[in-house]
């Protein structure tokens, strides 16, 4: 019986935030024709009333909505650029919030920005340590070098979830400090659709650690293997 409710709340921990990510998004993702624009057409008119003509918006059919510092483009998907939603809106406003912190050179979008390039590399190691591990292992015929590299690999890993984690103000501030302001106070959206656009907002500054932890099960999934 122990096991099972340790079963269970592991697996509350690492499916729900995922699946309430999803469900917030997908729950306000219908077609609204009385709102005056898509989320593509709202990021663009936001970024040039900051002064920010300069940032492109594009669409992205993978790495999902983001902000790109290097390149200085948000990318939405597509249904979040070509929709007329609640969701596309938010989501826009949320990537438009990281690119107004990137132009105000704020110190911890700055730390975020170089956690994610190191995550990058942390990454591609953490996978060559994992598809080496059974070579190893066979090779040296020691069966503790194995097991060594792939703990190697979760610590590595783990990492991910701990610095989104850190990193976590900087999405609050995009969505809160920023994005729902913008939507409230201007009126982009209807006094009615703001309680919406909260749980969407909460939804878009939670989206790094749930797949954080998706990553981790997936990893898990592969030792168990």
């Amino acid at each position: 019986m122990l096991y099972l409710v340790i079963a269970l709340l592991l697996a509350a921990v690492i499916f729900g935030p995922q699946f309430w990510v999803r469900y917030e998004m997908d729950r306000h993702a219908a077609d609204r024709p009385d709102l005056p624009g898509t989320g593509g057409e709202l990021a663009r008119h936001l970024l040039d009333r900051f002064g920010l003509a300069s940032v492109v918006v594009e669409t992205t059919a993978a790495g999902g909505d983001h902000y790109d510092p290097d390149a200085r483009t948000v990318r939405l998907s597509p249904g979040n650029h070509d929709g007329r939603s609640i969701t596309a809106v938010a989501v826009a406003a949320h990537e438009v919030a990281h690119a107004v912190q990137h132009a105000q050179g704020s110190r911890l979008f700055g730390i975020r920005t170089g956690l994610a390039r190191f995550l990058g590399m942390v990454d591609k190691v953490a996978m060559v340590i994992l598809i080496t591990a059974p070579v190893v292992m066979v090779l040296t015929r020691v069966p503790t070098i194995g097991l060594f590299q792939f703990g190697a690999a979760l610590a590595l890993l783990g990492i991910g979830l701990v610095v989104h984690l850190v990193t976590l103000p900087v999405e609050f501030d995009a969505s809160f400090g920023k994005a729902l302001p913008i939507l409230q106070h201007e009126n982009y959206l209807h006094p009615d659709d703001m309680p919406a656009a909260r749980g969407v907002l909460r939804a878009a500054a939670m989206t790094y650690v749930a797949a954080s932890l998706m990553g981790l099960l997936n990893f898990l999934r592969i030792l168990r293997r």
